[in-house]
């Protein structure tokens, strides 16, 4: 075994040796199918700590040859699959981090070509007749090999993004690199030397303009993950049992860690957070606890039109739409606000919703790593707000209709130029961030269908909590009581039925004359 070719099955061992391992080895049946096929190239790109490098591992430990992994597979699920034996252990593979390079040297440029000259030698230590002194580059040294030998290769690269990351700055270096991947995949020897190309990282294959830069690759990514959706991170099931399995309470995880949704995978969560929780029984920010907050700050402080005011709207809850296509894929070439939220939605503080082409913070979790960011930004309206939060939520408690109406007033002067305050739904933005600190008692859900219709917000109570329900209604210059007689006349509270404790009907107007809200508040009389 070596450093880079056929490295073993170590890494992937420990990972099995775990206290908690959730089988995804199923995946193994998508990258058989593709072996020695068109659809050999594969890019799979998702946020850090999403289990990139656990998953190439697995692939290191299923394929590569010098050693015997049956005892690690037998029991999962890629041991019942129809072609598991026949690839296990039976093929040469490359496997690298590209960090390694970068870390080991003080110049991008060098990495690069320390990339070539590191896995030339232990190619030549293990294929000497191939590869003589003068061989510089990789993908010369594995064409000979396939030459001379016939021997193919699954190429694995960890971190391929690295370059776009740490030399962000460093354009030469980063080319250099990319002709190096080039040679290695899309130059015409590479269809003879390599079986499989698996890449993977926090950040899309590179565009230059609108040109991929390994156009020949299939790419999964954070807005768009096809079939490689369920394997993005932890399903809901796939958390439901783990849960049951070490007595969690199942809607407080969805609520920190749920929030990534996909067309063939409705509810993902961020693995890492999971496991975290379980080991230490409880729930925190562990994932954002892996990446500096600065880094989230910078972005959300772009001087880009609307950014700002998009970011505050995310953070009351609501959904924004953005543009996907013009990101380039790198950490440098942000041209509009749609760029910045895209590299966000790449690095797993914003997820997508393809069918609406929106984007939206998906857990408390992330809200929490959001909040951080803009206290260091010295958005002050925003930090008063969500400080005052805790009070309005007493007010709302003991009846004080008067006293919710000036908190929400105080929100809404604070931030009328960053929502645009003409509808139901702005109004909804405001009340979401007005009430910002009832996450930690409540789960809020928008548009519950209740009774004869939708109720626009519902406070349910987390478990063991000793707080009132409440069902909100909200009303653009109408009338707060008018809100309340939509609650009671198409019963949204009936909802609440199996609810044990207090149920508080919340009625919220704002006057457009006035510039001013009204609220009225009730006990419902089950």
């Amino acid at each position: 075994m070596g450093v880079y070719l056929n490295p073993g099955n170590d890494g992937f061992q420990s990972a099995i040796n775990s206290k908690i391992y959730v089988d995804k080895t199923d995946m193994l049946e998508l990258t058989n199918s593709v072996l020695n096929t068109e659809q050999r190239y594969i890019c799979v790109s998702r946020p850090r700590r999403f289990g990139k490098s656990l998953t190439a591992e697995m692939l290191l430990a299923y394929y590569g040859k010098e050693c015997d992994s049956s005892h690690i597979f037998s029991g999962l699920k890629i041991s019942k699959a129809k072609d598991y034996e026949k690839h296990l252990n039976q093929h040469d593979v490359l496997y690298v981090d590209v960090t390694t390079f970068l870390n080991g040297t003080s110049d991008a440029m060098d990495a690069v070509k320390l990339f070539h000259s590191e896995m030339i030698r232990e190619l030549r230590m293990t294929f000497p007749k191939a590869i003589d002194d003068t061989t510089t580059k990789l993908q010369t040294a594995l064409a000979d090999i396939n030459n001379i030998y016939g021997n193919k290769f699954i190429i694995i690269i960890d971190e391929w993004d690295a370059f776009f990351r740490m030399a962000k700055e460093d354009v030469q270096a980063q080319k250099a690199y990319i002709e190096l991947l080039q040679g290695l995949f899309k130059a015409a020897p590479s269809k003879r030397f390599v079986s499989l190309a698996y890449i993977t990282g926090i950040l899309p294959i590179k565009k230059y303009g609108q040109q991929s830069a390994l156009n020949n690759f299939d790419e999964y990514t954070m807005t768009n993950p096809r079939g490689f959706a369920e394997y993005v991170g932890f399903t809901e099931d796939e958390v439901r049992q783990l849960c049951q399995n070490y007595d969690m309470d199942f809607e407080s995880m969805k609520s920190w860690y749920d929030g990534y949704s996909f067309r063939r995978a409705k509810h993902v969560y961020n693995p890492n957070s999971v496991v975290q929780a379980i080991l230490s029984n409880e729930y925190d920010c562990y994932w954002s606890k892996t990446e500096t907050y600065e880094s989230l700050k910078d972005y959300i402080s772009m001087n880009y039109d609307g950014l700002k005011d998009t970011v505050i709207g995310l953070l009351a809850g609501g959904h924004s739409i953005v543009n996907t296509e013009t990101f380039e894929n790198d950490m440098t070439s942000f041209q509009s606000r749609d760029d910045v939220l895209t590299v966000l939605i790449h690095l797993g503080y914003l997820a997508y919703d393809r069918e609406t082409r929106e984007v939206y913070i998906p857990n408390e979790e992330v809200r929490t790593s959001f909040v951080n960011a803009i206290q260091k930004s010295n958005w002050t309206p925003v930090i008063q707000a969500i400080v005052k939060s805790d009070a309005l939520l007493a007010a709302t408690w003991r009846k004080d209709a008067e006293a919710v109406s000036r908190g929400i007033d105080e929100v809404h002067m604070a931030h009328v130029s960053e929502l645009n305050y003409n509808d139901e739904n702005s109004l909804s933005c405001v009340i979401t961030l007005a009430y910002y600190n009832a996450v930690n008692e409540y789960t809020l859900i928008r548009e519950l269908p209740a009774g004869k219709g939708y109720a626009d917000i519902v406070f349910l109570p987390r478990r063991k909590s000793d707080k009132p329900a409440m069902v909100v209604e909200l009303k653009y210059d109408k009338s707060a009581e008018g809100a309340i007689n939509q609650i009671k006349e198409k019963q949204y509270a009936k909802a609440l039925e199996a609810y044990e404790g207090k149920v508080l009907l919340v009625g919220i107007n704002y006057d457009k004359k006035s510039k001013q809200h009204e609220c009225v508040i009730e006990e419902w009389e089950k």
